[in-house]
């Protein structure tokens, strides 16, 4: 195989669907449908950017200032968005995982994070992505096998496509009935309820030229504990899904217009489900505490829609 960007590729097949894991990062490249693309992902031999389909571990998001305290002390992480003097998106997204197993339709890989400057706790990571009947549902697991208390949160940064070009004639549904406000920062800045503002988004409508780089959160859940977030094709027959099924409190939704690369703008939505929001490490909002011996399980997935 030639070498790629991203290291090795791992291919998975169901029916008319296909996805694409790759080593760095245990990050998932591509997801297609009758070969139709349904993420605004990257090819082999380019590299990653913009976070896309990137796991986010062991936080999502943003850590204001990289500083944070816990168990009695203070602790400085390394500011890796310094435009804004944040660490972000966590400490896996740069390093190799490996294959656990494998086969046509299902791959886990897994990584360890060891103990480093700002984050001194060892965890064992792992991914299992599966292609379904009905879709693509991906499970993270994160275990605390020291004998230390360890603070946790997860996410996943995909960029969703339609077809549409640009996403601005894209119908997007949030079933959320609160956003949170940010600061310059991109730090939560308070929350309030999404009702009778631009950003109400529980019934379908196009997103336009509105900008979002927002999390939601007070998500409508079914009876089984799930809900989703939809991007659909302007003429309502199709769409996909992403689906928060165990472990997400808050889906951060961006639509790419601070991207580096000006190309990319607006050409997919991230919709990001999180188990916690931007800055839980200082705030404490929606904190996974790992005990010494527990584990935390992340599950979402992927779910086309329509005639594709």
């Amino acid at each position: 195989m030639p070498p790629t960007a991203s290291g090795e590729q791992w291919l998975l097949r169901r029916g008319a669907q296909t996805a694409v894991v790759v080593e760095l990062g245990g990050a998932l490249r591509e997801y297609e449908v009758d070969g139709r693309p349904l993420l605004d992902g990257f090819a082999a031999d380019e590299p990653i950017t913009g976070g896309r389909g990137q796991l986010l571990v062991p936080w999502p998001n943003r850590v204001a200032g990289g500083r944070y305290g816990f168990g009695g002390g203070e602790r400085q992480l390394p500011l890796t968005e310094p435009e804004n003097g944040n660490a972000i998106h966590g400490l896996l997204r740069w390093v190799p995982w490996r294959l656990l197993a494998r086969s046509e339709d299902e791959v886990t890989v897994g990584t360890t994070l060891f103990p480093q400057p700002g984050y001194p706790h060892r965890l064992e990571v792992s991914a299992a992505y599966r292609l379904g009947p009905d879709g693509l549902e991906i499970t993270v697991t994160a275990a605390n096998p020291g004998d230390t208390a360890a603070p946790y949160g997860v996410g996943q940064h995909p960029y969703l496509t339609v077809g549409t070009g640009l996403v601005d004639d894209a119908l997007l549904t949030v079933p959320a009935r609160f956003r949170l406000g940010t600061d310059e920062h991109g730090v939560p800045a308070g929350q309030e309820p999404v009702e009778g503002t631009p950003y109400d988004f529980r019934t379908a409508r196009p997103l336009g030229e509105q900008h979002l780089d927002t999390a939601f959160t007070g998500l409508d859940l079914d009876p089984a504990g799930h809900c989703a977030v939809r991007l659909a094709h302007p003429s309502g027959d199709r769409g996909i899904d992403v689906r928060l099924l165990e472990g997400v409190r808050y889906v951060q939704v961006y639509t790419g217009d601070t991207l580096s690369e000006p190309g990319r703008r607006r050409r997919g939505v991230a919709v990001e489900p999180m188990s916690c929001p931007a800055d839980s490490f200082r705030s404490g909002t929606a904190l996974t505490v790992l005990q010494p011996g527990g584990s935390h399980v992340f599950r979402w997935g992927l779910a086309p829609w329509g005639s594709w």
